[in-house]
């Protein structure tokens, strides 16, 4: 990175930090030859909210290049962020239409959710429990997408009976299902906190299920079931702020100029009302972002408790059943106590963007 460039991010960041507001163009401390000529430069509010806004997307892409989204994302970020144009490439990959939805629209095609199927099921099916499925899923991801769509149609399926079948034929390791522990599913079937544990759980209790489907939730279907939750939240948060930071850019850019026409206008009362409902229209979209961001934090939370519960549960726990689950109760937990730093961390940037608008309001009321 040139010396250039590095000022320019270390002056955005200093702003974001909060250590006081710099104007365009201006040089870190090291670089400015004394107080005098700070105190020459003009501050522009408008700007510096703009420069804010600016540098914090390019901070958010970063965070998708380096999150636990599906990689199209994480690539198609990372080309955004190492693109010459700057802050112009960020604010089109964010935009509606540009690389972020291409991105997503990527996520459809079925060698990506063949793939993404035999990842999961390596992840979420221990080998001392469905040793023939994780086998077979290894080898598919090592395979074509041929083999990993052969492994979805009917693979899967074929090394599942093959492990059913080994556990009901291994009477000394056998797993014994108590009441207590279907009472358990039903209870994670009503009220679990993640919608696709809820529908693991009820699976296994269906109509004409046996104590192997019970087995088999404990095994691996519970773990499943909490990692399809913990993706679909991070693409849901994703998508919803992608969308909310295009938004936002475009209000910031409308209200500056609205503000910027208050000088010299010839109705001047006119020109500041249309201004003061530009940024009004800008602090009600950050407030509406920061209390969206506050209920995230919330589900998070209550996500990383549950896990975390379940953890200590499994690790006190003598029965056979819960052993599969401590690991991927232990990983889920920490995932989502990061989801959650994650929406505190959003939150605050809405909380500082509403603030500011707000300062604007009053600004141009006059």
């Amino acid at each position: 990175m040139n010396r250039q460039r590095w000022i320019a991010q270390a002056a955005a960041v200093a702003l974001l930090a909060g250590g006081g507001v710099l104007a365009a163009g201006a040089a870190p401390a090291w670089a400015v030859p004394g107080p005098a000529a700070v105190a020459a430069q003009p501050v522009d509010p408008a700007a510096a909210m703009k420069a804010a806004a600016a540098q914090s997307a390019r901070d958010y892409v970063h965070q998708i290049a380096i999150s636990k989204l599906p990689p199209e994302l994480r690539v198609s970020a990372w080309n955004a962020l190492r693109s010459t144009r700057g802050d112009e490439a960020i604010a089109e990959w964010i935009a509606p239409g540009g690389g972020y939805a291409y991105a997503k629209q990527r996520l459809k095609d079925s060698r990506t959710q063949n793939r993404s199927f035999c990842e999961r099921v390596v992840a979420t099916h221990p080998a001392q429990f469905s040793p023939a499925v994780r086998a077979a899923a290894e080898k598919a991801l090592k395979g074509s997408d041929a083999d990993r769509a052969a492994f979805v149609k009917s693979g899967y399926a074929q090394a599942q009976k093959l492990d059913r079948d080994s556990r009901a034929a291994d009477v000394q390791h056998r797993l014994e299902v108590a009441a207590s522990d279907r009472e358990f599913v039903v209870a994670l079937a009503q009220s679990a906190p993640g919608e696709q544990v809820r529908v693991a759980a009820r699976w296994a209790l269906r109509a004409g299920a046996t104590d192997a489907d019970v087995a088999e939730f404990y095994g691996y279907g519970w773990a499943t079931g909490g990692t399809l939750d913990l993706e679909a939240y991070r693409l849901h948060v994703s998508d919803a702020e992608t969308a909310r930071r295009a938004t936002l850019s475009q209000l910031i850019a409308k209200a500056a100029a609205a503000e910027e026409a208050v000088k010299g206008a010839a109705d001047a009362a006119r020109a500041r009302a249309e201004a003061e409902a530009a940024w009004k229209s800008v602090s009600e979209h950050a407030g509406a972002a920061q209390k969206a961001w506050l209920a995230e934090q919330e589900a998070a939370a209550a996500q990383a408790a549950n896990w975390r519960s379940i953890a200590e549960a499994a690790k006190a726990s003598a029965n056979g059943l819960w052993k599969e689950i401590g690991g991927p109760a232990d990983s889920n937990g920490t995932s989502w106590a990061e989801e959650q730093a994650g929406a505190v961390a959003s939150a605050d940037f809405w909380k500082d963007m509403y603030g500011r608008a707000r300062d604007a309001e009053t600004r141009v009321r006059g």
